[in-house]
């Protein structure tokens, strides 16, 4: 049988670059995309996005008592309290879909409930200040307002339903108490706020994007010294390190951090030539056409608003470039609707973020998380289409 398998697999390998059309000028255009945006993506975003955002997540499984992480994400939490806390924390770091992934993947194994895991999951792209206040300046007060709304909505509302949904699971999970990170003693508490708060204070600077045109003054003040801050923060992590941690305590640092890359790095270069094969970078087309999108996102219906989300679930968004990408799609003639059903769905979800969260929960959890996700993005914007047309 399984020489049959090997057969199949050659001859199916075989076929494939037997009729690989490579003189069709949109298929060898669709791969070249899919080469520059990985390009792009890891000159962007590795270096002072993935890495700090490992070493973070590495510092949680190692140092952040799991009796923490129960207190306020755990199953028996406080739900106010544990949906509050995720949807601030993940607002806070103001990061794409794929540098929350090891954050998240860390909390969760380290015991924290699937809903206030989720939520985290959620807010993080979706609820960035910087880039609500940007779309209400480009796009409009209405889509601003809305995208806010129902950022901040999602976040507690896909959460909750995910905790309900596999609630039997949970249940079981909890009683199991069977979480893969064993850290080591826990350090003193303000010692490992501070450490872990260095290091996101580096990443969020590090990565504070230039601010368009008009933008409120504030922005432009911290991107000015964006770099003053970020070598500040920098230089107080290693202090820091060196201070409070011993040489057994930084081998399980960096041991951790290495064991959340090798599990997520390859998944997202993987899904990142994937989504950049079909649609492209910003500006650019991948072998989907264009056309297609802008003649069936116009208007308000269901389709219009589901389709939307679909693609807004499945394409790759940079932190803020969603943005721009709506601007030039409402100019073609995309309706209010589907432009926020995109904004809710898009900087949440990626096709790279997808293998990750399904390595981390699981296949159904993840086809449930993206469909969630999905449906309330199309409802929202049938119902914010409704009201603004």
């Amino acid at each position: 049988m399984k020489e049959r398998y090997k057969l199949g697999l050659i001859l199916l390998i075989f076929l494939i670059f037997y009729f690989l059309p490579i003189e069709n000028q949109r298929f060898t255009n669709a791969i070249f995309e899919a080469l520059a945006l990985t390009k792009w993506y890891a000159q962007e975003h590795v270096l002072l996005c993935l890495i700090p955002a490992f070493f973070i997540a590495g510092a949680i499984a190692v140092f952040v008592n799991k009796a923490s992480v129960m207190k306020y994400f755990g199953a028996r939490a406080n739900k106010i309290l544990s949906y509050g806390v995720a949807s601030v924390s993940g607002s806070i770091l103001a990061v794409c879909s794929c540098t929350i992934l090891p954050l998240f993947m860390s909390i969760y194994q380290r015991g924290a409930g699937l809903g206030p895991a989720i939520a985290f999951l959620y807010s993080g792209p979706a609820i960035n200040v910087l880039a609500i206040i940007l779309t209400a300046r480009v796009l409009g007060w209405e889509l601003g307002v809305a995208r806010a709304f129902g950022a901040v909505l999602f976040s507690v509302v896909i959460g909750l339903l995910m905790h309900l949904i596999f609630l039997k699971e949970e249940r079981m999970r909890r009683d199991a108490d069977d979480f893969d990170i064993a850290g080591v003693k826990s350090k003193p508490l303000y010692q490992t706020v501070l450490h872990v708060s260095f290091m996101v204070a580096f990443l969020v600077f590090a990565n504070w994007g230039k601010p368009s045109e008009g933008s409120l003054s504030l922005w432009w003040s911290i991107y000015s010294i964006k770099w003053i801050l970020a070598i500040l923060f920098f230089t107080l992590t290693l202090l820091a390190s060196i201070r409070w941690f011993n040489k057994d305590e930084l081998n399980q640092w960096t041991y951790q951090t290495w064991y959340y890359a090798y599990l997520i790095v390859p998944l997202l270069f993987i899904g990142v030539l994937v989504a950049g094969f079909f649609f492209g970078r910003v500006g650019y087309e991948g072998i989907v056409p264009s056309e297609w999108v802008y003649s069936i996102v116009g208007g308000n219906s269901l389709q219009a608003n589901f389709i939307a989300s679909v693609v807004g679930a499945f394409m790759y968004f940079a932190t803020l470039t969603e943005v721009p990408i709506i601007q030039g799609l409402l100019g073609a003639g995309m309706g209010k609707g589907p432009a926020l059903a995109l904004l809710l769905a898009g900087p949440a979800l990626s096709l790279p973020s997808m293998l990750v969260i399904m390595r981390t929960i699981g296949f159904q959890k993840t086809a449930v998380y993206v469909c969630l996700v999905v449906i309330m993005a199309t409802i929202s914007g049938m119902i914010f289409g409704f009201i603004v047309e």
